[in-house]
């Protein structure tokens, strides 16, 4: 399922189409809600809606028997204020487990880091407010900012997922950064190879997440 391109008026209907289901979780049948958030990395700038790295990990899941459904909520050119800007918005799809994947365009635009990761740290204490699982991606800066910059943006995702205790992947594009046969034109964005890669480094990740979430469950 995904949310990419789609107009305010497109949207609404979707929403609330979700929030006439139960709630994901309400019983052992259900399946399990994952939304993944972010940018052009995640809405699959380039490339068809299903070969976009929550597509392919959806179907991933679930060939390895995981009841899940993966929503496509990523916005290309989004920065890190836009995600907190529309997380209570995002919280209508009744995620289970959410993927954060925001701040490289920041990074490119040179946020200062504290900012980042105040708008990131806000981001989370919503969704964990809401007993949403998190997952937070890492990201990694191209070299001609500067060390200082380079070195002050990147450690502001590990030292978030230790302050909140989430489930960090250290480089969401792990593997897939720099080689050309994975990337688009651009150097910057995957192509449907890369995809699948990142949907592969992305799953054992996730699939943390689940064990998490239903660990929760079990404890009421």
């Amino acid at each position: 399922m995904t949310l990419r391109r789609c107009t305010v008026f497109l949207i609404i209907p979707i929403v609330f189409a979700l929030l006439a289901t139960p709630a994901a979780g309400a019983d052992a049948d259900s399946p399990i809600t994952i939304v993944a958030m972010g940018d052009s990395l995640t809405e699959g700038l380039g490339v068809p809606e299903d070969h976009a790295y929550p597509a392919v990990l959806e179907r991933n899941l679930q060939k390895a028997g995981y009841p899940v459904k993966v929503i496509n909520a990523g916005i290309s050119g989004e920065i890190s204020a836009g995600a907190l800007s529309r997380t209570e918005w995002i919280l209508r799809l009744n995620p289970d487990i959410l993927i954060l994947e925001t701040g490289a365009n920041d990074g490119f635009r040179g946020v200062d880091p504290e900012a980042v990761k105040k708008n990131i740290a806000a981001t989370i204490r919503i969704l964990q407010k809401r007993d949403v699982v998190v997952v937070l991606a890492g990201m990694k800066m191209v070299k001609n900012l500067g060390e200082d910059y380079i070195r002050a943006f990147e450690d502001v995702y590990p030292n978030l997922a230790v302050d909140f205790d989430v489930i960090f992947i250290p480089f969401i594009l792990e593997g897939v950064a720099g080689e050309p046969a994975l990337n688009r034109e651009d150097g910057i964005h995957p192509n449907a190879d890369g995809y699948r890669k990142v949907a592969d480094h992305v799953q054992p990740y996730v699939e943390k997440a689940i064990e998490r979430w239903r660990g929760r469950k079990a404890d009421g």
